[in-house]
């Protein structure tokens, strides 16, 4: 009966939602809503997909087929009914630096690899974690990824001519950038600033508009008909082809699998973030609730089958997931015809790719930098408290003058850093005998002068501590010394932990070594209120009867303690 249980939770976990929705019964109406919606995030991910492509160094057919067989394999086997994979811009920075590394070889089997790696941590249910990334995290490399991309543009927007390779690093790149302004093409920053401004308008006053896809429809007809003199897709990589590839494994050598691996961890990372991000994103805006291990699985699933195809890192992709939901998608269908819609237009308008400028490409990337950016969330933070805006300001500067990765670790352990040391700034320690904490250590423990109660008095012979909050190894040292501040030595000492939330081992071996004190000076300890678990660590630590008695209530505590020491106390008001 047990492994039946197990084995229906786990095949519950894994069970694709598209499988879901076809139990609860698919008719013909929720095939033409999603039908719609696929054809409206279709045409948002065609001009999207090939601009981040080229964003990241590679031709801008990869970015359709990341499209074509990542967002198919995503909603098909995926966690979330309205997941949209596909590429994103959160990994433009990753992807660009893997391919200048180690060529697009090396990029697609680093995403293979890391394929693999997230199916492996979706199947040891691992998904559970990534949700722990902290806020100010996530707002500062979003951030600084941001102005990554932005600055990556800013070439094609105004169309720049480098006499060398232009930098990667951000301030060589500004600098190397505003060198070459003179050759400014007065065409291309008109077209750019032209499809920027149709999007944003577009975006304002008619947001159910394909407004990506007039940016560049337009842009491509002006510089057809006008002959304008400015770089294309055509120009630059020849087009794209009208035919699909077939699929071929990427070079698996040991050398090749242990010199991409880095690259293919740090996609491993940001993937089931920007994914399970996305997914969070979704439930909240449909009400729904996504399965994360099942959804880290089909990215897994999803990433193997795009570098198969030639394609690079695909995830689930917010502004497009939510384009999805607004449009009226009923479930993961949408999903896989939008990757079916997307197949048409490449096969049948491949020629057509060849006309497109770079400029009107870069408008679009400039737009998503934009919006991506953030900038009230940051702001928001910053004015917060110190601990979020450090967190998220070093978070920020470490992704765009270092490296993405290196920030969202150093992010991460700044937050819990942070989250320990608030934690032991709440916990109190209060008694019946005396104020515990002197003025200048009173932010050490919140409130600790408060005496335990008004309504409850001992004599000198018994003294009651009451300890509330998380007593844990942050708080440990601060409430062990505190306990050794009574100057008398009573007979008793009555401990309750009936409002401590967290009892971890060290602080269990901490009362441990106050009941070897208090036993040293002939005092016995009196636990009142610890749970269970508390009861297990107490017990691990060697914190047992009869050196130490379990009491429910602080009363009952009083009442051995009398019987034990044979005390004449008086009675508790």
């Amino acid at each position: 009966m047990v492994a039946r249980t197990q084995n229906a939770g786990f095949i519950e976990l894994f069970t694709p939602k598209l499988i879901t929705v076809f139990r609860e019964g698919y008719n013909l109406d929720k095939l033409r809503a999603d039908a719609i919606a696929g054809l409206t995030v279709a045409i948002i991910a065609l001009p999207l997909s090939m601009a981040i492509a080229i964003a990241s160094g590679v031709s801008p057919e990869r970015g359709l087929y990341t499209s074509i067989v990542g967002g198919f394999l995503v909603s098909a086997l995926g966690g979330s009914r309205f997941q949209i994979g596909g590429p994103a811009g959160a990994f433009i920075v990753l992807v660009l630096a893997t391919t200048q590394a180690y060529g697009v070889e090396g990029l697609i089997l680093a995403t293979f690899l890391s394929g693999l790696m997230l199916m492996a941590v979706g199947l040891l249910r691992l998904g559970t974690f990534i949700k722990y990334i902290p806020y100010p995290v996530t707002v500062g490399f979003t951030s600084g990824i941001a102005v990554i991309i932005f600055s990556s543009q800013l070439k094609d927007f105004f169309g720049l001519t480098l006499s060398e390779p232009e930098p990667g690093p951000l301030l060589p790149k500004l600098q190397a950038l505003g060198a070459a302004m003179p050759t400014m093409n007065i065409p291309t920053v008109t077209l750019a600033v032209l499809a920027a401004a149709v999007i944003l308008i577009l975006r304002k006053y008619k947001p159910h508009w394909p407004g990506l896809l007039i940016a560049v429809a337009g842009a491509t007809l002006a510089a057809w008909a006008l002959n304008l003199p400015v770089e294309t897709i055509g120009t630059r990589f020849g087009g794209i082809p009208q035919a699909f590839p077939v699929p071929h494994l990427p070079n698996l050598s040991m050398e090749k699998v242990v010199e991409v691996l880095p690259a293919a961890m740090s996609f491993t990372l940001l993937g089931a973030i920007e994914s399970l991000l996305s997914a969070v994103v979704a439930d909240s805006m449909s009400g729904g609730r996504h399965r994360s291990n099942c959804e880290l699985v089909a990215q897994g699933v999803a990433n193997v089958g795009s570098a198969l195809f030639g394609g690079f890192c695909v995830t689930g992709t917010i502004a497009r997931t939510a384009s999805n939901i607004r449009a009226g998608a009923r479930g993961p269908v949408s999903g896989m015809l939008h990757s079916l819609f997307l197949l048409a237009f490449m096969l049948l308008a491949a020629p057509l790719a060849f006309y497109i400028p770079l400029a009107a490409l870069a408008a679009i990337l400039v737009v998503v930098s934009w919006n991506m950016a953030e900038r009230h969330q940051f702001a928001a933070l910053v004015r917060s408290s110190k601990g979020d805006a450090a967190v998220v300001i070093i978070t920020f500067l470490l992704v765009i003058f270092r490296d993405l990765t290196e920030g969202i670790v150093i992010g991460f352990a700044l937050s819990a850093l942070l989250f320990l040391h608030r934690m032991s700034t709440s916990v109190s320690v209060e008694s019946d005998a005396q104020p515990l904490i002197p003025a200048d250590e009173a932010d050490e423990l919140g409130n600790g002068h408060q005496r335990y109660s008004k309504d409850m008095r001992t004599d000198d012979n018994i003294v009651i501590y009451k300890i509330s909050g998380a007593f844990f190894f942050g708080a440990a040292a601060s409430i062990g010394n505190v306990m050794d501040r009574i100057g008398t030595a009573p007979k008793a000492y009555v401990v309750d932990l009936s409002e401590a939330s967290l009892l971890d081992s060290t602080g269990a071996s901490t009362i441990r070594g106050f009941v070897t004190k208090a036993a040293r000076q002939g005092a016995k300890v009196y636990l009142v209120g610890a749970s269970g678990q508390a009861k297990r660590l107490l017990h691990i630590q060697e914190v047992r009867e009869p050196e130490v008695s379990f009491n429910a209530t602080v009363a009952n505590a009083i009442e051995a303690a009398r019987k034990d020491q044979d005390l004449n106390l008086s009675s508790v008001e």
